[in-house]
């Protein structure tokens, strides 16, 4: 029965990605007719990374003290009304308030996942199934491309957000009519699993802020997460303005790029449980496929100066393949030190630095852009992985807090 509730967060995860990328595939027609610039938008986008910050640290506690059915449906539907409202915006400012809404949504999506997998999966399986859970994101990111600008034809860019808040109020329709024999329904799987730990242990975040490795891996979260949204809210921008990409080829290409993710998001986790199979202690099979995926990042570097829009995307392409192993691994890290009262909290922190991360650098991009170019960008990409790699392996050491390797 757990991975019916694996498959239920993959589908939350595919519409968190979806309704957030539908901004992005539509900001060049978006901010030509709502008369923005580059500055602005990054505004706007950072909007959404303002909010998104403070409720992943919040959607993290309410996980951890709701539960993870109804935390799912909160969060869900909220983020899902917040989409929709965005066919009514007029200008910059009520676009704004519109990211910052879906942001609050949407910030307990993740630390939902993680507790949902840390809860109902053993240690062997967990990373396959973290893999699996996130792994919905880089599927709405694959589908809102295409997707986006067939329904744009159809229905307008404003009829685009009401159709994905459509989608979303489907999904809590759906999840709280399934998940209510899986997730209600704990003492008896925890019986039929007896190797999965289910400690109620809920340590207060003053506790938790005290440890090294929880500051360790937020700063790893802030360091790595501007070059992620610089992804995801840039590369059509930057494809049409630097590339000369019209709306319907940047609905054909900047799927690619989320597919890779997608595909390492399995692969990632796939290749850290067969390590463990095979003897390694979870930190050093977790640490090996992070560093293999930080050595991958070191070409993004050179995206700004290869010739052709396909040599640009295969390097876009393999920075994301890289994430994908990148943070299968480090969510799964998480699940494996922390009590399964904790996970959320742990993952909102660490999300939130990361946000503020992603705010800092995101408000500067626009700058950035409109002053000089996407060059200096691309060149400082290649190196955050690198070094987030360097904070992992010097703040995360030992082993876990919990007696996790006797559930193996």
């Amino acid at each position: 029965m757990r991975w019916w509730l694996c498959g239920l967060l993959f589908a939350a995860t595919a519409l968190s990605f979806l309704d957030r990328q539908v901004l992005s595939v539509l900001a060049p027609v978006v901010t030509e007719q709502l008369g923005m610039s580059n500055t602005e938008y990054s505004y706007v986008t950072t909007a959404f990374l303002v909010s998104y910050a403070v409720m992943f640290l919040g959607g993290g506690w309410l996980m951890d003290f709701v539960g993870t059915r109804p935390g799912m449906a909160l969060s869900v539907g909220l983020w899902s009304v917040a989409s929709a409202l965005h066919a009514g915006v007029r200008n910059a400012l009520e676009l704004g308030l519109c990211r910052f809404l879906l942001g609050v949504g949407e910030g307990g999506c993740f630390p939902g996942a993680a507790k949902g997998v840390a809860e109902w999966f053993p240690s062997h399986e967990r990373a396959l199934a973290m893999g699996v859970a996130i792994g919905g994101a880089s599927l709405g990111a694959v589908v809102a491309p295409p997707l986006t600008v067939w329904l744009a034809k159809l229905v307008g860019w404003r009829g685009v957000f009401v159709s994905t808040g459509l989608i979303g109020a489907a999904w809590v329709v759906g999840w709280w009519w399934l998940s209510r024999g899986v997730v209600s329904q704990r003492p008896a799987a925890a019986r039929s699993t007896p190797q999965v730990p289910a400690p109620e242990t809920r340590p207060a975040l003053l506790t938790l802020l005290g440890r090294l490795d929880v500051w360790g891996l937020a700063l790893v979260r802030f360091i790595c997460d501007p070059v992620f949204y610089f992804y995801m809210f840039w590369i059509p921008k930057y494809l049409s303005a630097e590339r000369g990409a019209s709306q319907q080829q940047i609905g054909d290409l900047t799927w690619i790029p989320f597919l890779a993710l997608g595909v390492s998001n399995a692969l990632g986790g796939w290749a850290s449980d067969r390590l463990l199979r095979r003897g390694l202690r979870a930190l050093t099979a977790r640490r090996l496929i992070m560093l293999g995926a930080a050595l991958l990042t070191l070409a993004s570097s050179f995206t700004g100066q290869v010739k052709s829009v396909e040599l640009a995307l295969a390097m876009m392409s393999l920075l994301m393949f890289a994430h994908g192993f990148w943070i299968t691994n480090y969510v799964t890290l998480i699940g494996d030190r922390f009590p399964q009262g904790a996970v959320g909290t742990v993952m909102g922190f660490a999300g939130t630095v990361g946000a503020l991360g992603a705010i800092l650098a995101n408000t500067s991009t626009g700058w950035i852009v409109d002053r000089f170019s996407y060059g200096p960008l691309w060149l400082a990409s290649g190196f955050m992985y690198p070094l987030a790699f360097g904070v992992l392996v010097a703040t995360v050491r030992g082993s876990p807090s919990i007696s996790e390797e006797s559930h193996r």
